[in-house]
């Protein structure tokens, strides 16, 4: 049997993230579809910094169309100790919370690309609704060079 080192290696994230420049509203570009996103369209995710030990998150999207039912969820973000800001762990329903790697993350923060240290979890992110296609292809790379599964990835529909 055969180990697939690419998909082995442990995920790496970026070396710093500055919360405050990562703050504000962000458009799903591209993701590897989950449960709890089911039938979305235009989804987005907003963070907040906050004066306490966390960074509010409120994901939106429309139900089953573009001009779908709103779909609303509030939770909030506990940044991993020592990471750099790279690792938090994302908390909608206590007690559970998920990890939330920045795993790619342009220079102005005009992209960025989040996953989960098992690779079954991926959401590339830009700070307008349409991705300049050579951005998107670059990223593509860079994904797959990092052992995940590109041919699970959807497109978001965004206005």
């Amino acid at each position: 049997m055969q180990v697939n080192i690419t998909n082995a290696q442990e995920l790496q994230t970026v070396p710093f993230v500055n919360l405050n420049k990562y703050a504000g509203k962000w458009y799903e570009i591209a993701a590897f579809p989950q449960r709890f996103q089911n039938n979305c369209n235009c989804t987005t995710a907003e963070y907040t910094v906050t004066n306490k030990e966390y960074v509010i998150v409120e994901n939106r999207c429309n139900k089953y169309s573009i001009h779908g039912k709103p779909s609303y969820i509030k939770g909030k973000a506990f940044v991993d100790k020592n990471s750099g800001n790279a690792k938090l762990k994302v908390q909608f329903l206590w007690p559970f919370k998920g990890k939330y790697w920045i795993i790619d993350l342009a220079d102005d923060y005009s992209y960025a690309v989040v996953g989960h240290p098992n690779k079954k979890y991926l959401w590339i992110l830009s700070r307008t609704p349409k991705m300049d296609d050579a951005i998107y292809q670059n990223i593509i790379t860079k994904i797959q060079a990092k052992g995940f599964a590109i041919s699970k990835i959807k497109l978001t529909t965004q206005l």
